[in-house]
């Protein structure tokens, strides 16, 4: 084949350059999620004032309360944050990176999928949050596919993605006065 190029020593691609804008991207969906829950901090406010601190640490009775879904769907989103940062911080590419990236779409993937049976949050009906749910359950396996067809930057986009808006968003959002996580560790 005259045309196909050797693999490298290592038998994987070299690490592609970060985008000139991508070191924007961070205080841009800051901004973005202030200006977002903007319309909500009055309300969000109040509710922190009206709240009773404890010192104690989490009530682990209505923890324990919970039903297996919800706690299953906690469990995984944790791993899956914990994993996601040790990939963020070491380097892309390697045997380590490739466990440690099948290990977080597994994460992920039950945190996903376990939402679709947790409703109670809206009287029994699906949330906004479900929304992030369904992408992560599209976004997925199309970040996979991406990297399995070399495509660096939509693999990176696409795991970043949903680190940012399903971990982290979606995990803040949580801890809201008079939501679960809230109750459980501040109410």
């Amino acid at each position: 084949m005259p045309n196909a190029t050797p693999p490298s020593a290592e038998g994987a691609s070299a690490p592609q350059a970060r985008p000139p804008w991508s070191r924007f991207a961070g205080p841009l969906m800051l901004v973005a999620l202030a200006i977002g829950l903007a319309p909500f901090a009055p309300q969000m406010l109040e509710s922190a004032r009206r709240a009773q601190w404890r010192a104690e640490g989490p009530d682990l009775a209505l923890w324990l309360a919970q039903s297996p879904m919800i706690q299953i769907h906690v469990y995984a989103a944790v791993a899956a944050f914990a994993i996601g940062c040790v990939i963020l911080l070491r380097r892309k590419g390697g045997g380590m990176h490739k466990t440690l990236g099948w290990a977080w779409v597994g994460a992920m993937a039950i945190t996903a999928l376990s939402s679709i049976f947790i409703t109670g949050l809206n009287g029994g009906f699906y949330s906004f949050v479900h929304l992030i749910s369904g992408w992560v359950i599209v976004a997925l396996p199309m970040g996979v596919f991406a990297i399995r067809n070399k495509r660096v930057m939509a693999h990176r986009a696409a795991m970043t993605g949903m680190f940012i808006g399903g971990l982290v968003i979606a995990g803040a959002l949580t801890f809201l006065p008079g939501r679960l996580m809230w109750r459980i560790f501040f109410a």
